[in-house]
């Protein structure tokens, strides 16, 4: 993952929260069901928790409800600052990405993300889960929430609908990201040991749950 998002998520910093609150009509449909998505992710994990693109630390206030040792990764100073003093000290925040990052002393039993796999490619994708399957014991989990397609043509017709609707941010956004699909996510992870399901919560968003076999 390279550093052309850093920019974008330094910038993003201060307004993400009433992204995912629905108060920007371009992106509300992305995250419709938001405190739905992350309640599913928290409870599909386990033990340690290795957190990337933590943002503005959401998910990770809710795992640390949970009972849940957290270690969090993320590439943006904004976003760290923010999470900081929202979570009040009580996780390690560490600069890095999803190639990236200072590997935990503890053994990780989670690795968990909510919308940001999409920064990398698809290569890049297939590298971070080779490195994670390589960090997990058997049973370890993988569990990301993010935006993938079901095939390139809903991807196609997801684009159409929102240039018809005047989305021009949403546009660019679909068309310069790396959204993937549901094919080429099951490839992925079953090609690095993991046993995959997906759980769809709105039109963009799934939850994956992929366990080390």
């Amino acid at each position: 993952m390279g550093t052309e998002f850093n920019e974008l998520f330094d910038e993003w910093a201060h307004t993400y929260d009433s992204f995912v609150s629905g108060e920007n009509i371009e992106y509300k449909e992305a995250f419709a069901n938001y405190e739905d998505i992350l309640n599913s992710v928290v409870a599909k994990s386990f033990g340690t928790v290795l957190e990337f693109g933590i943002g503005t630390g959401n998910l990770t206030h809710k795992l640390l409800e949970a009972g849940l040792n957290v270690y969090g990764v993320e590439p943006s100073k904004q976003m760290r600052q923010i999470a900081k003093q929202k979570l009040q000290n009580k996780v390690k925040i560490i600069e890095g990405d999803f190639l990236n990052f200072l590997i935990p002393v503890t053994e990780i039993d989670t690795i968990v993300s909510t919308y940001a796999f999409h920064h990398l490619t698809d290569e890049e994708k297939h590298e971070a889960v080779c490195k994670y399957g390589q960090l997990l014991k058997k049973g370890g989990k993988i569990v990301f929430a993010d935006t993938i397609f079901t095939d390139r043509e809903a991807h196609a017709k997801t684009v159409e609908t929102a240039v018809k609707a005047g989305f021009h941010n949403l546009v660019k956004d679909l068309q310069t990201e790396y959204y993937t699909t549901i094919p080429i996510m099951h490839s992925i992870f079953e090609n690095n040991g993991f046993h995959v399901t997906f759980s769809r919560y709105n039109h963009y968003v799934w939850v994956m749950e992929a366990i080390k076999e």
